[in-house]
């Protein structure tokens, strides 16, 4: 993400995963972190069901990659994001992961919470924070997250939902499990709708990691797809009946594969 000078870059490093096999992303933030010392925290929230279990899981993959400190961090119906014992164990945390599942439940139990606070502060000025998601953990970390839309029905005007996300990736909505799941079309109506956003869709096994200062770059096997709504020539989105379908011209389109970097560009 491109920061003007007015704007401090963050110190922390962001890692954002399509799902599917993880094995790759947690490898990657193995090698991200010190693996002996470093505390990582499971955020399971997402997970509606078993999440002790998918923590577990987790743990297991670490605990194999020389990382034995994993733990789980429960924030849910039974569990308050705000508890003390669930901050003071946030404060510590050198990586915090959030898990897939329903990525409106991460809103609805972490937006305008201390808890959430904590985790931007974090992110913005620890060196060494890591902050990972996968799947639906990934698209809550964005600042919008596409919650709603299947295949070419999408491309009717009122046939997707874009709702805010956890706002530590702004300027950006983001979708998972892309490619797999044929969500070019809701991606697509979400950016003409806000233009404003950039569009960011994870395949599965495929991954963005941005760190301090750096542009994003691709990891995984497969592609990611950002597409650009800015420069548009024609738009008939604005006041177009619910059910209609959308119109956009001059919308740009990328394709990168692991390896690649793309500058984000900074909200106005």
């Amino acid at each position: 993400m491109l920061f003007p000078s007015s704007v401090v870059a963050p110190q922390g490093t962001l890692v954002l995963f399509g799902g599917g096999d993880d094995d790759p992303m947690l490898a990657l933030l193995a090698g991200l972190i010190p693996g002996q010392s470093a505390i990582i925290e499971v955020l399971t929230t997402a997970t509606r069901r078993q999440p002790a279990r998918t923590a577990a899981a987790y743990a297991h993959s670490w605990h194999q990659l020389d990382c034995p400190h994993v733990r789980h961090l429960r924030v849910d119906e039974t569990h308050p994001p705000d508890d003390p014992a669930t901050l003071a164990r946030l404060r510590k945390a050198t990586l915090v992961f959030l898990s897939g599942g329903d990525q409106e439940r991460l809103t609805d139990f972490l937006l305008n919470t201390e808890f959430l606070t904590i985790l931007k502060d974090k992110y913005q000025h620890e060196a060494g924070f890591v902050l990972a998601g996968t799947s639906a953990g990934a698209s809550a970390i964005a600042e919008f997250m596409l919650v709603y839309g299947h295949g070419w029905r999408s491309l009717k005007s009122g046939h997707i939902a874009v709702k805010p996300g956890l706002g530590l990736l702004p300027g950006v909505v983001l979708d998972q499990h892309f490619a797999e799941r044929g969500r070019y079309p809701r991606l697509l109506h979400a950016v003409l709708a806000q233009p404003e956003l950039l569009g960011v869709g994870l395949s599965e096994e495929t991954g963005i990691i941005i760190r301090p200062g750096q542009p994003m770059q691709v990891f995984g096997d497969e592609v990611v797809v950002v597409v650009d709504a800015s420069e548009v020539t024609h738009n008939n989105l604005p006041g177009l009946p619910d059910g209609q379908m959308i119109s956009g011209h001059g919308l740009r389109l990328h394709l990168l594969v692991a390896g690649q970097q793309l500058q984000l560009r900074v909200p106005e």
